[in-house]
């Protein structure tokens, strides 16, 4: 059942695939951070200050990203019982919580010469933050919960319930007055950002992409494998 479940060509990631994309990783964030830094202009009201976007934007979409696959994983676990879908959704949970920490440090960062402020309880950044706290509060049920049932039916609870966060995060700056700028790309619309900063955007966000992948990869690895040892420990 379990080979069936996770046959050994998951298992058999070789070394040399990560190492190809950790090569792929250096050479596209390298470029982007050559756009970002030094070909990419200045903007003409926040001056330099507005490069930390090229990570912030990122590190946001990810962040968001990682828990609506974690959300979805969630509910198609409670609904189907596969099995697969926990440890997918565990496999991201690291990856998302620490990118929602580096934007919400990052957009700190850029409010105070902004907004002259570190922190205000803007809609954005506030839901944000709550996104954070699903984040935690997911990964410490894995950690202190000892019973993989109750677990894995107690942190897919807390995963579709941040859902509902996600469509807050995104249309907080239009749905209440709010310091936060309204978003410059959008699947409905063409981009309002020009594109000497759009393109350092985009491969910024490529070479964080690739890191996911990257960290993933090694996760769901050692996922499979500690999910294989437990249930070989139960048998005996």
């Amino acid at each position: 059942m379990l080979k069936k479940l996770f046959p050994n060509k998951i298992l058999s990631i070789k070394n040399k695939t990560i190492n190809n994309l950790i090569v792929l990783l250096a050479i596209v964030i390298a470029i982007g951070l050559f756009y970002s830094l030094i070909i990419s202009p200045p903007d003409y009201i926040q001056g330099d200050s507005v490069r930390i976007m090229y990570v912030h934007v990122p590190s946001s979409f990810i962040a968001i990203g990682c828990f609506a696959f974690i959300g979805i994983a969630s509910v198609l676990n409670l609904v189907f019982k596969n099995k697969l879908m926990p440890l997918l959704a565990k496999s991201w949970s690291g990856i998302g919580f620490i990118f929602s920490i580096i934007s919400i440090v990052t957009g700190s960062l850029w409010g105070k010469p902004t907004w002259g402020i570190w922190w205000v309880w803007d809609a954005r950044l506030t839901s944000m933050t709550i996104l954070l706290l699903f984040y935690i509060a997911y990964i410490l049920t894995w950690k202190f919960i000892k019973k993989y049932e109750d677990a894995n039916k107690i942190s897919s609870v807390i995963a579709i319930v941040g859902l509902f966060n996600l469509p807050i995060i995104k249309y907080s700056v239009d749905w209440w007055e709010t310091l936060h700028q309204p978003s410059s790309i959008t699947l409905t619309s063409a981009p309002t950002i020009h594109y000497t900063m759009l393109i350092p955007l985009i491969i910024m966000f490529l070479g964080m992409l690739i890191y996911s992948v990257i960290i993933f990869l090694m996760k769901y690895k050692t996922e499979i494998i500690k999910f294989k040892l437990s249930n070989k420990k139960k048998i005996k």
